[in-house]
């Protein structure tokens, strides 16, 4: 089994969420800023570096909002011939500086803002309603809720 370790962060401001567009291997949906964590980084600076590198701006984390896990069966996968565990690390964070852009050369292409209510009409990724729930909630141990 193939191993993937990634941080993401869940950025709201005014009502709205920072989003990147993820568009790989012919399958695109819209999805938190983040990615893959490069060893021996540590989840907080991989978060950053993602959210920087796919959307521009240089965040903050303020707290860990939860850890989720799934495993990708190998005949979903487009590369690799082993299922993928994967682990993602969702942070809550902040803009504190730089400017929104795309991500050029990336797994993402295009880096926007969405307010909240029309996230559900947007083709995206499971993480992101998971990572939404895990924001709606205080988690004392960062496990995600089930439900």
């Amino acid at each position: 089994m193939d191993i993937r370790i990634a941080a993401y962060g869940v950025i709201i401001r005014d009502g709205a969420i920072l989003l990147s567009h993820w568009n790989e291997h012919g399958r695109s949906a819209w999805t938190l800023p983040g990615g893959g964590i490069e060893l021996p980084e540590h989840p907080l600076d991989a978060a950053r570096r993602e959210i920087r590198e796919e959307t521009g701006y240089h965040a903050e984390i303020e707290r860990l909002l939860g850890i989720d896990t799934m495993v990708v069966p190998a005949s979903k996968r487009h590369h690799g011939t082993a299922p993928l565990y994967a682990m993602r690390v969702v942070y809550r964070a902040r803009v504190v500086g730089g400017e929104l852009r795309n991500e050029v050369g990336g797994s993402s292409d295009e880096a926007r803002w969405f307010p909240l209510d029309e996230v559900g009409a947007l083709t995206r990724v499971s993480l992101l309603d998971i990572a939404l729930r895990m924001n709606e909630r205080e988690p004392a141990d960062g496990v995600p809720p089930k439900n």
